[in-house]
């Protein structure tokens, strides 16, 4: 039997308190939400206060509106994340129990979902305070994946979204009879996974981080509306297609003869692969990102 790394077992709740009978409580994943939150909030004022980052060196808004984005966000995030995970995983218990959407405590939320949520919630203020849109996307952009890292880190801390079983050294004995449990003929006695949370929150979250904020102070890019909204999407989707290689697929789409939870089959029988269902919502971000950098290259041009 291999020797494989144990899941370091941290309370999900960063604190409980009892107050009137009643447990309440702060998880780490409400706080990933906050931090990234508050994070891209000032990473949005810290761009607008450097001037010489834009075109004509006027930032698309004052230092003192990113403010008034981040609740127009924080509703986009929570609407639609709790709307794309009621549509993307489990349409059949919301529509059969419409107000469990409601019930966020129950958990549920989908990274596509919200960040459709945010995207709906910018143009809104977008149109509301004419600000131009792609330059104020491209800020928001910045500082997407910040939120992206501490959310895949708070993944592991609950020790859900684990990877598809593994004989790599590193490979994690995550905790719960499901993590536990691997195909039929597994090879070794023990169920080890990929940490792909970790994974994730290194390529969607740390590294991309980093190559959007070179590209905008090193490169000048925010100087070029649309680029760095582009690189984000595709960068997103790639990172994402990828790391869906190494992650368990969805519960609600993993069966006895399709383990790997792919909701799309291409071909017959044990040649036959698929997307995962995290793959088909990454590819139309794939190929907005490449739209997004063609119009912002042909705009160069035509200038």
């Amino acid at each position: 039997m291999s020797a494989y790394l144990s899941f370091p077992r941290i309370d999900p709740a960063v604190f409980s308190i009892e107050l009137f009978g009643v447990t309440l409580s702060l998880r780490w994943y409400a706080l990933a939400y906050i931090a990234g939150l508050l994070g891209g909030w000032r990473g949005v004022v810290f761009l607008m206060r450097r001037p010489g980052l834009w075109p004509g060196s006027v930032p698309p808004m004052t230092p003192d509106a990113p403010e008034r984005l981040l609740s127009w966000m924080v509703l986009g995030v929570v609407a639609g994340g709790r709307l794309g995970y009621a549509l993307f995983y489990a349409p059949g218990h919301f529509l059969s129990d419409p107000l469990a959407v409601l019930r966020l405590w129950e958990g549920g939320m989908s990274f596509h979902g919200g960040f459709l949520g945010v995207i709906v919630a910018t143009v809104l203020w977008c149109r509301a305070t004419g600000a131009p849109l792609l330059q104020v996307a491209d800020a928001v952009a910045c500082v997407a994946p910040l939120g992206l890292m501490l959310g895949r880190l708070a993944n592991f801390i609950n020790g859900e979204l684990w990877g598809r079983p593994t004989l790599q050294p590193w490979g994690m004995v995550f905790p719960g009879a499901a993590a536990r449990t691997c195909p039929p003929g597994w090879p070794d006695p023990v169920c080890a996974r990929h940490p792909s949370q970790l994974y994730e929150a290194a390529a969607e979250g740390l590294l991309l981080l980093v190559v959007m904020w070179v590209l905008a102070l090193r490169f000048g890019w925010l100087r070029h509306p649309g680029r760095l909204t582009g690189m984000f999407f595709l960068g997103y989707g790639l990172a994402r297609s990828l790391i869906e290689n190494f992650r368990q697929g969805d519960a609600q789409f993993v069966t006895a003869d399709n383990p790997w939870g792919h909701v799309i089959r291409l071909g017959h029988g044990a040649e036959a692969w698929g997307l995962t269902m995290g793959q088909v919502l990454s590819l139309p971000m794939i190929l907005i990102g490449i739209g997004f950098l063609i119009h912002a290259a042909r705009r160069e041009r035509g200038a």
